[in-house]
């Protein structure tokens, strides 16, 4: 039988992530270049990173919070969207590199006010039988936004504009998300969390325990940055490197859409399952590639962890909590992740500075082999329960 069509809001949302990434993604790659011309260290490009995803992190989690306890959730969305649109491109007018954090931030809070409510909507517009699809769309629009941004900004510099003015152009597709955002009404039947007598009820510990082994797994998924520098390592020229990173977003939202259905056929843990080995293969992989072919061939197979892992991650979210808990619920996801991605970082940075590239990738492999093990006896425990 053909699925169902997903609701309004759920494409909706699903464009809005495809305009929001185009915008980000026409900034992201210039970045590291233009706070270099403004006087800015590395030391300092990572302290702009860190604090914004801190900030962001932390955030998820406050919104997640305030989404349990209203039945309005799209203003909270809407703001969050508006705030990152508007303040992304102000990078333009910065004159010293401290300007830069000043936005970047500013652009994380946004992120940080919309995505717990933002997947809340998701959760609640679909059935459990089609929440895998509902968020596989998501990722993929997103990755597709991940595609088109770096090639507008590519084909502005072509052009001749000046690397300030493609920031400002970031604004088109900012605007763009925002008036998608503003078709869409949100149905205000779902309900707020249920108090108890000492409090709002607490998340259950299956989902508690859920987040520890997700923790283990996000200890070892540094940022893909570190797959960019082993790419440098292996020959692969600098002006090519964003052709490799187009090709890997094409293969990660093509094959997000796909994963997220084939959650709603499998078991969510057995997707993640796959998922994950995919990463841990194309980790080692990398580690003892010795050719630029090798990393082509990588970077494709990796888009399978993306597409089949993220849709089924936030779908079990979805599966452990009781409705009237999913904000805190996601709030709590996205901030583990992200405050785990801190000492990841560190950890693959450390290895790789005072080991090697090969030493840090094959460890982060098994790393992840350990979590996957957890995943599986927590699956079996948690089935018991």
């Amino acid at each position: 039988m053909p699925a169902p069509r997903l609701p309004k809001i759920v494409i909706a949302l699903a464009i809005t992530s495809f305009f929001t990434d185009i915008g980000t993604e026409m900034i992201a790659p210039l970045l590291p270049a233009y706070l270099a011309s403004l006087g800015a260290t590395p030391l300092f490009l990572g302290l702009i990173e860190g604090v914004a995803d801190a900030t962001s992190s932390v955030l998820k989690l406050a919104s997640g919070i305030v989404a349990d306890r209203t039945t309005k959730r799209m203003p909270v969305v809407f703001a969050g969207y508006a705030l990152a649109s508007l303040v992304r491109p102000l990078v333009a007018f910065a004159t010293a590199p401290w300007h830069v954090l000043a936005v970047r931030v500013t652009d994380r809070v946004g992120k940080g006010l919309r995505t717990a409510p933002r997947d809340l909507l998701l959760a609640n517009a679909v059935k459990g039988e089609d929440a895998g699809r509902a968020f596989g769309l998501h990722q993929a629009m997103d990755h597709a936004g991940a595609i088109v941004g770096p090639l507008a900004a590519t084909a502005l510099l072509a052009m001749g504009v000046s690397v300030r003015n493609v920031f400002l152009f970031a604004l088109v597709p900012g605007l763009l998300a925002m008036i998608t955002l503003m078709s869409v009404r949100e149905d205000a039947t779902t309900p707020k969390a249920k108090a108890t007598s000492q409090g709002v009820k607490p998340l259950n510990r299956t989902f508690i325990s859920y987040l520890l082994v997700l923790a283990v797994f996000c200890l070892a998924n540094s940022s893909d940055a570190f797959l960019l520098l082993r790419a440098s390592e292996l020959g692969i020229p600098r002006h090519t490197l964003p052709l490799v990173w187009a090709a890997f977003h094409v293969s990660k939202s093509t094959l997000s859409y796909l994963g997220g259905r084939l959650a709603d056929r499998y078991p969510r843990v057995r997707m993640m399952v796959i998922g994950w080995l995919i990463f841990a293969v194309t980790y080692v992989g990398f580690a003892y590639a010795t050719r630029p072919l090798h990393v082509w061939l990588l970077f494709i197979v990796y888009g399978g962890y993306y597409g089949l892992a993220e849709p089924s991650e936030k779908a079990l979210v979805r599966d452990l909590v009781p409705e009237e808990s999913r904000g805190r619920a996601f709030g709590a996801f996205h901030f583990v992740i992200g405050i785990v991605t801190i000492p990841a970082g560190l950890l693959m940075g450390a290895l790789w500075t005072w080991q090697s590239s090969r030493v840090a990738l094959t460890l982060a492999s098994g790393l992840v082999l350990l979590a996957t093990l957890m995943l599986v006896v927590w699956s079996r425990m948690a089935r018991r329960a």
